[in-house]
C-alpha cells in the first residue's frame, strides 16, 4: 500500500484581485518523483513555495506526511529539502565549509565528503562555488537539500542551461535520490526530462491543474484521440546521438 506523504486539497492564493492559484488538490505518495508542469505564471512555484512554508496561502489544507501546515510548519520545515540558488552560499567558504555550515544549522552530522562523492563532486571539496561549473552548481545544489536527511525534497527546474551531460547526469542522481527512499517534487520546462523521471506529473495551467496521471497514460489518451504527430519520430533524437558521440562523462573543468 503506498502512502500519501503530501495531500493538498482546495488551494487557493490570491494576489488582490489576482487568482494565481484556482482551488487546486493533489495528493503525492511516499518515494515517488512527482512532476509539476506548467507555463511561467501557471501557479507551480507558487504551490510548492506553500508547501515549502515559504508562502502563506489564502485557504485550502496542506498536509506534509501527517503534519498540518496551518498548526505546525515549523515541523514540516525539519523533513523537507529546498534546492537554493547559487547566491544563496556564503562566497568566501569552499564546498566543504559550507556543507559544515548547514550541518551545524541543521544540528544534522553528516560526512561532507561522502555527500560531495554522491554528487562526483568529491575532488572539488576545496573549490568555491563561483568556480563551479554549471551542473557542478546544480549537483552541490542538490547535496544541500539532502543535509537534513529530508523526506521530501523540492527541486526547482534543476537542469535549467545545463548542457546535454550535465543534464543527464543530474537526472541519474535525481533517480538514486528516490532509490534512498525520498520523495522528489520536480518543477521543469522540459518534457523529455519529465517523461523520463517522473512516475507521475501534474500540469498546471492559470492556476488549475488541468491534467494528471503518469507521462505514459497521459500520452495513451492522447493518442487515442486520434492525434498523430505531424512529422515521423524516428527512434532516437539528436540529444542521443550528441551523447552517443561524445559520451556521458562530465567534461568539467
Amino acid at each position: 500500500m503506498s502512502h500519501t506523504i503530501i495531500s493538498v486539497k482546495n488551494l487557493v492564493k490570491n494576489y488582490g484581485k489576482f487568482n494565481a492559484v484556482k482551488g487546486i488538490s493533489f495528493d503525492v505518495q511516499e518515494g515517488e518523483i512527482f512532476g509539476l508542469l506548467g507555463p511561467n505564471g501557471a501557479g507551480k512555484s507558487t504551490t510548492l513555495e506553500i508547501i515549502e512554508t515559504l508562502r502563506d496561502k489564502t485557504s485550502g489544507e496542506v498536509i506534509v506526511d501527517g503534519i498540518d501546515l496551518d498548526k505546525e510548519p515549523n515541523e514540516i520545515k525539519k523533513i523537507i529539502g529546498v534546492q537554493l540558488q547559487t547566491s544563496g552560499y556564503y562566497p568566501g567558504l569552499n564546498l566543504l565549509q559550507l556543507i559544515e555550515l548547514f550541518c551545524g544549522l541543521y544540528n544534522r552530522n553528516v560526512d561532507p565528503m561522502e555527500l560531495l562523492e554522491m554528487v562526483n563532486l568529491k575532488d572539488k571539496a576545496k573549490a568555491k562555488v563561483k568556480e563551479l561549473s554549471g551542473g557542478q552548481k546544480q549537483r552541490f545544489s542538490v547535496a544541500t537539500t539532502l543535509i537534513n536527511e529530508p523526506r521530501i525534497i523540492f527541486l526547482d527546474e534543476p537542469t535549467t542551461g545545463l548542457d546535454p551531460q550535465a543534464r543527464r547526469s543530474l537526472w541519474e542522481l535525481v533517480k538514486n535520490i528516490r532509490q534512498r527512499g525520498t520523495t522528489v517534487i520536480i518543477t521543469t520546462h522540459y518534457m523529455d526530462e519529465a517523461e523520463y523521471l517522473c512516475d507521475r506529473v501534474a500540469i498546471i495551467d492559470s492556476g488549475n491543474i488541468i491534467a494528471l496521471d503518469t507521462p505514459d497514460k497521459l500520452i495513451d489518451n492522447l493518442i487515442a484521440t486520434g492525434f498523430e504527430r505531424p512529422k515521423e519520430m524516428k527512434l532516437a533524437n539528436l540529444e542521443d546521438v550528441f551523447i552517443k558521440l561524445t559520451g556521458h562523462s562530465l567534461r568539467e573543468e
